[in-house]
């Protein structure tokens, strides 16, 4: 059935350490311009208040950088993306960094309160810090504790103050349930570049992680089929993709932390083919283009456009 596609820009950069992941979603509309694709114009496009001024002050929460713009982040994001999928729309998220995606998880649940929700997180990295282990306080690398509701005390490095941990938990139940989503319901795709207290709750949860090799050892098919069948208990599914899952030699370096030996551009658009003609998935994800760390003059918002295109033509049929 073809969906209505809603793009949901949301270019708030509060949470990576690097500056210019705001400018990824227009870098992406530009790329798009440049080719004569009118994907955007032929498509409802929805942009989110920036709160990217807080950027310019200095932030007290030193393990939770700007987490009181967080929070209310997350808080726009829950009740947009729940009115979208409210209204039957099927919202793709273009986010500038990875930190709000724990919002478009909110969102999703309180729309489907009573469904079980399989999250698909495609990246180099596994996002599942909290304030308590993070070793750089960037809130990119926490959305899916968030998600899952957890602190991951076991592996503390930080001494973390009362205020900063009434935003977390705040944070945690925004749309008043928490968890979100269950350890067995998250897989990842392509994640290589993890700290120790992320090794440690990965193993102690039993999330899977589809290294690059395997990806290519089994061949995609074989993969998906796997993870459709560990997700067969779930009721929907969303997909969150980091740029950053690709090897920046094969696009660019214009993510704000790129690791090498990646997917390449045609595996990961085949897996996100896979995930759109899912009739599971309710709302995707991209993030972390960054049009001002690009080498090579915005390919990495052209590649992501390809991909993005192929996406939405599959969504339509």
């Amino acid at each position: 059935m073809s969906k209505n596609i809603v793009f949901l820009v949301n270019k708030s950069e509060i949470t990576a350490g690097t500056r210019g992941s705001s400018l990824g979603p227009a870098a992406i509309m530009t790329a798009a311009r440049n080719k004569g694709s009118y994907i955007f114009g032929e498509n409802q496009v929805e942009k989110l208040r920036s709160v990217n001024d807080l950027l310019d002050k200095p932030t007290p929460h030193r393990y939770a950088k700007r987490i009181d713009g967080l929070t209310e982040v997350y808080t726009v994001l829950d009740k947009k993306v729940s009115t979208l999928l409210n209204n039957g729309d099927f919202p793709i998220v273009l986010a500038a960094d990875h930190g709000s995606a724990g919002g478009t998880i909110a969102g999703i649940k309180s729309a489907n309160p009573h469904k079980r929700l399989g999250v698909i997180w495609i990246d180099a990295h596994a996002d599942i810090h909290t304030p308590f282990t993070t070793p750089s306080g960037n809130m990119h690398g926490m959305p899916l504790a968030t998600a899952l509701d957890i602190d991951n005390q076991e592996c503390g490095i930080n001494e973390v103050d009362e205020e900063t941990v009434a935003f977390w938990n705040k944070l945690k139940n925004i749309g008043e349930i928490a968890p979100k989503v269950l350890p067995e319901d998250l897989v990842y795709i392509a994640v290589r570049d993890t700290e120790e207290q992320e090794e440690a709750v990965m193993q102690r949860l039993n999330i899977q992680n589809y290294e690059v090799a395997e990806v290519r050892s089994k061949g995609i098919s074989i993969m998906m089929t796997e993870i459709e069948t560990k997700l067969s208990h779930c009721d929907m599914i969303y997909v969150s993709f980091d740029v950053d899952s690709m090897d920046p030699e094969l696009t660019s370096h214009g993510t704000g932390t790129p690791v090498p030996n990646g997917l390449t551009p045609m595996e990961a658009k085949e897996i996100l083919l896979h995930l759109a003609k899912n009739p599971k998935t309710v709302c995707m994800e991209v993030v972390e283009v960054n049009p001002c760390l690009d080498e090579k003059v915005n390919v990495m918002a052209e590649v992501t456009l390809d991909i993005i295109e192929s996406i939405t033509k599959e969504l339509k049929k």
